[in-house]
């Protein structure tokens, strides 16, 4: 792999530039209508519960894949985009645009720490732990605090017992899949690997 020498703001710059032309390709768009189909599928079917903490579902596993494919901003959108779907589909209580923004966000660190990249363990970590921690702990917290008037402190705990418990199993899940779908060859049918 070469390595070029632009500065860190010039490469997130492209990374978010290359992201955005992603969206032009039918291809792209056709492949995320998939995903999201997969993921509303998996939402309703696929979830295995281990005591009171761990709760592995696999309706997140087509964000990661298209994160990862075609990076931040395609990512944000389909997240953004698959939250009000999978609300449509399955309603709990009342739509709240902030949950829609944390799954933007999240969609935008995965794409940032894996578009392009070679898939590893820590970069999988890392992205895990950014967004477990920014996200559900911290954000998602705030959305609850303000939907129900509890006290975040109450909450915490819980909250983040089960997020430190799900980061190595979610990066384990994550890897492994990534791994997978990129040795079967699915990206190169999407669109030809970059030089």
């Amino acid at each position: 792999m070469s390595h070029d020498h632009n500065s860190p703001s010039q490469a997130r710059t492209g990374i978010f530039a290359a992201s955005f032309s992603e969206l032009r390709s039918t291809k792209t768009i056709a492949f995320c209508g998939v995903m999201a189909a997969l993921a509303v599928v998996l939402g309703f079917v696929a979830r295995i519960q281990i005591g009171n903490y761990i709760r592995i579902g696999f309706s997140e596993l087509p964000n990661i894949l298209v994160d990862t494919m075609f990076g931040p901003v395609t990512g944000g959108i389909f997240g953004g985009a698959l939250d009000i779907l999978k609300f449509i589909a399955k309603p709990t209580g009342s739509y709240f645009p902030g949950f829609t923004l944390s799954a933007i966000l999240g969609g935008l660190i995965y794409g940032v720490f894996l578009y392009g990249k070679k898939v590893t363990i820590p970069r999988v970590l890392a992205a895990n732990v950014l967004v477990k921690g920014l996200v559900n702990i911290c954000l998602n917290s705030f959305w609850l605090y303000l939907l129900y008037n509890r006290g975040v402190l109450g909450m915490m705990p819980a909250r983040i017992t089960t997020n430190l418990i799900m980061i190595p199993v979610d990066t384990a899940i994550y890897y492994f899949m990534l791994k997978g779908v990129q040795k079967a060859g699915v990206t190169n049918l999407v669109r030809p690997a970059r030089a």
